[in-house]
């Protein structure tokens, strides 16, 4: 990780002043053992590895997303999380990372199941589709919703998966999957009261 200390990385404003990074890096250990799919240019990756001195791994798809990866001195390659993660042996990973990407997976409970297969925790964090603003927008236009946290139209939309926070913790329930810590969030801010109707996104750490 030499590399790391010679190469722009994220520094601790930087990171932090996204309040999804900011809680995900809360939740992962020192020196742990990660995986983030779809890591993108590896912003939050080397920020943990930098300053959690974590073992720091990822797969985007993106070929320029993974070579500013591997400028910033990361373990990551390209592939496609959508055909699993045939590549890793059971339990490997302290902690497997997927971040505003489970609404863009194919076979989301494919992949979540080998996620809890290589991962002994997991980080999940999602756009929710049920906020009031999405239902606003639908209702008053008729039209596929779009908002300030979910701004596509329906023809140029990566999100192929639309799910809610009572969706996915539907989910987890039928799956056994226990969710030691939840963070609902709207527009950076901590959410608490009625969820699925008042927070734009959700982040979930699994075991």
């Amino acid at each position: 990780m030499a590399a790391l200390a010679e190469l722009s990385v994220p520094t601790v404003p930087e990171i932090l002043e996204r309040e999804d990074h900011r809680i995900i890096s809360s939740l992962i250990d020192d020196g742990s053992n990660v995986l983030d799919l779809g890591c993108g240019e590896g912003d939050l990756l080397a920020w943990l590895a930098r300053h959690k001195a974590v073992q720091a791994r990822g797969v985007e798809i993106s070929s320029d997303k993974v070579r500013r990866c591997v400028e910033l001195g990361l373990s990551v390659y390209q592939g496609d999380i959508n055909q699993g993660l045939a590549d890793y042996p059971d339990a490997c990973f302290d902690y497997v990372i997927l971040s505003q990407t489970l609404q863009v997976v194919r076979e989301p409970l494919r992949l979540i199941r080998e996620m809890r297969r290589v991962g002994r925790r997991i980080v999940v964090a999602f756009p929710n589709f049920g906020h009031w603003s999405v239902r606003l927008s639908l209702l008053a236009t008729g039209r596929a919703p779009r908002t300030g946290h979910l701004p596509y139209r329906w023809f140029d939309s990566p999100n192929i998966r639309v799910l809610t926070i009572l969706d996915f913790e539907e989910l987890l329930a039928k799956e056994g999957l226990d969710a030691r810590e939840v963070r609902f969030l709207r527009r950076g801010r901590s959410v608490r009261l009625w969820p699925n109707l008042w927070a734009d996104s959700a982040i979930y750490l699994l075991t």
